[in-house]
């Protein structure tokens, strides 16, 4: 580790996540305290498109099922998360993905 608490990825790690100069990558642990190593991609997560392709053709074909939130409910969900600031234009942190 340098002065400045970097590290060299070693080139056999370098080769399995296919990353090459510029490219960037990100570190998580678990709960016992292993870390890992993970190439960052710009690429969405192609079960998140499945998911929403399977959503769309659920309500294209089922429109009955749709219902609008109930008052009740809409009441309850303000009470949990009234006071909570929420920005949608700030990317979350490496944390929250």
């Amino acid at each position: 580790m340098t002065d400045r608490y970097q590290t060299t990825v070693p080139s056999g790690v370098r080769k399995r996540l296919r990353l090459g100069k510029g490219d960037q990558i990100r570190y998580r642990t678990d709960a016992t305290g292993r870390v890992y190593i993970e190439a960052v991609s710009d690429e969405p997560d192609p079960a998140i498109g499945a998911f929403l392709d399977l959503l769309e053709r659920d309500m294209m074909s089922n429109p009955q099922r749709l219902r609008a939130l109930d008052s009740d409910l809409v009441e309850r969900l303000q009470a949990l998360v009234g006071d909570v600031d929420v920005d949608l234009d700030v990317p979350l942190s490496a944390d929250d993905e």
